[in-house]
């Protein structure tokens, strides 16, 4: 069995250690973070992984980390419209095609929260990237140690509540584990009421 090869970019935040921790439990994968500072990343987070420290708007580090993998998990903030611009040329360069990436509840309200403008970037990107693609939007966050989750498509209200992160990593890994799984679908995630 080839080992399955997984990069997390944006590895040192909240829910991405969640994605990590998931994904760890998964058969014949092996995860490369890619983080600015590998100090941010615990022990447990770090152990039996890949670090590439890194800046998402240099275009030669995220080419570099994106070669060779099968799926990129993309969770970030920021300049999302810049960053993803160069995540997907990087990915059209290496020919990588499965991709994951977290934006927010509420792009698609009218009028946009100035707060949602870059996540909705992220999301048009991805879309008009011709890459195979998952795109979450995910409710608020929560701490909860539960996996609850309701997921509705894109076009339809998004239904339900604040959800863990424990549940949006469980999705994800689900899509890791069978990347067939929900491609080229454009996703909110919530907890269901």
């Amino acid at each position: 069995m080839n080992m399955k090869k997984i990069l997390i970019i944006g590895a040192g935040g909240s829910l991405a250690q969640n994605v990590i921790e998931a994904a760890k439990q998964l058969p014949d994968t092996a995860l490369t973070l890619f983080v600015r500072n590998k100090n941010r990343l615990s022990k447990s987070i770090s152990e039996g992984c890949k670090i590439v420290e890194g800046d998402v708007m240099i275009f030669a580090d995220i080419k570099n980390a994106v070669t060779g993998q099968d799926i990129v998990y993309i969770n970030l903030a920021g300049n999302l419209e810049a960053m993803s611009t160069n995540i997907v040329k990087a990915m059209q360069e290496a020919s990588v095609k499965r991709v994951i990436a977290i934006s927010s509840i509420g792009i698609y309200v009218i009028p946009l929260k100035s707060v949602l403008i870059p996540y909705r970037k992220l999301a048009d990107v991805i879309e008009a990237s011709a890459l195979d693609y998952t795109i979450l939007r995910p409710d608020w966050f929560s701490n909860g140690n539960e996996i609850d989750y309701i997921i509705t498509q894109k076009g339809e209200p998004e239904a339900g509540s604040a959800i863990s992160r424990k549940s949006i990593a469980a999705f994800v890994a689900t899509i890791i584990k069978n990347p067939d799984l929900h491609k080229n679908e454009n996703v909110g995630i919530s907890k269901p009421d």
